[in-house]
């Protein structure tokens, strides 16, 4: 499942979900939480259901569903989990006993269904309640079924009663950095893909092109868009360029060309083995095997 762009969509909204579809994101994430309002929701259950019928995707189908505690989550995950559906999004989860429960629900809801056992993978917003933060170093015992975890900031700073999660010039204050890099931490303790949260200004491309590089540099493989002209500059950023793949593949073949060394020599610039690992990640993201 390749997620450098997962983009939002109301799963109240088949006008909105019809021009996602072209859009080229990765992913598409049907929102069943906030996007709807409460009186919506049974109705938003059976737009997905509908579109889960439909036809081949060249995207990830992924649905966020209402976290415990809303007495909605069961009743989300007995409509969505069908033929068609790649993923859940789990927000405000305060660790991994809660993915791990999930996780149990949708092990019976698949044989009910008729999906391959394991098919349905589990995406987690891994920051958004204090109880969270406690427990991020739960996930180095991992879960068959996560693949990715992404933070956020905003329900986050509404449970700490925060006045603001950024500075004057648009960083996160140093409570969510924390929150950042823990996510970063826990999703490699894991196994799993780091994402980036969302850029709110949708209209700030350059704004959204410089936090994509840094959370890039930083590690993270992908983004969460909010908006549809988004998803292309995420795309572009998260991409390996061909100077990039170029060197990785050399990376590769000099050290397969010399098995009994650890560190060799390109081009008077020495490299060792964290850079053989980092060069194989980069040839993995556009799905060379080596």
């Amino acid at each position: 499942m390749r997620l450098r762009s997962l983009l939002f969509v109301p799963a109240d909204s088949e006008r909105k979900f019809a021009k996602a579809d072209r859009i080229g994101a990765d992913a598409l994430i049907l929102d069943l939480e906030d996007s709807v309002a409460p009186g919506r929701k049974d109705f938003a259950r059976g737009v997905v259901k509908n579109l889960l019928g439909g036809g081949p995707r060249n995207w990830a189908f992924l649905v966020r569903i209402n976290p415990f505690g809303t007495g909605l989550t069961l009743e989300d995950l007995a409509a969505i989990v069908r033929p068609g559906l790649d993923g859940i999004l789990i927000p405000k989860v305060n660790g991994i006993d809660d993915v791990d429960l999930v996780s149990h629900y949708v092990d019976a809801l698949e044989v009910a269904a008729g999906v391959s056992p394991g098919h349905v993978k589990l995406l987690v917003v891994a920051t958004e309640t204090p109880a969270a933060m406690i427990g991020l170093n739960g996930y180095n015992r991992g879960n068959k079924r996560l693949v990715a975890l992404t933070w956020g900031a905003e329900d986050l700073g509404a449970a700490l009663g925060a006045l603001t999660n950024k500075e004057p010039d648009g960083a996160w204050t140093f409570p969510y950095q924390v929150a950042r890099a823990q996510c970063l931490f826990a999703a490699g303790a894991a196994g799993a893909a780091a994402l980036d949260t969302l850029y709110a200004d949708f209209r700030d491309q350059d704004g959204l092109a410089e936090s994509c590089r840094i959370a890039r540099r930083d590690g993270f493989v992908g983004k969460i868009a909010i908006h549809p002209d988004q998803v292309a500059t995420i795309n572009a950023c998260f991409t390996p360029s061909d100077a990039d793949l170029a060197h990785a593949r050399r990376i590769v073949a000099t050290f397969a060309a010399t098995p009994d060394v650890g560190t060799v020599g390109i081009d008077g610039k020495m490299y060792d083995i964290p850079h053989l690992v980092a060069a194989r990640r980069t040839l993995a993201s556009v799905g060379e095997v080596v």
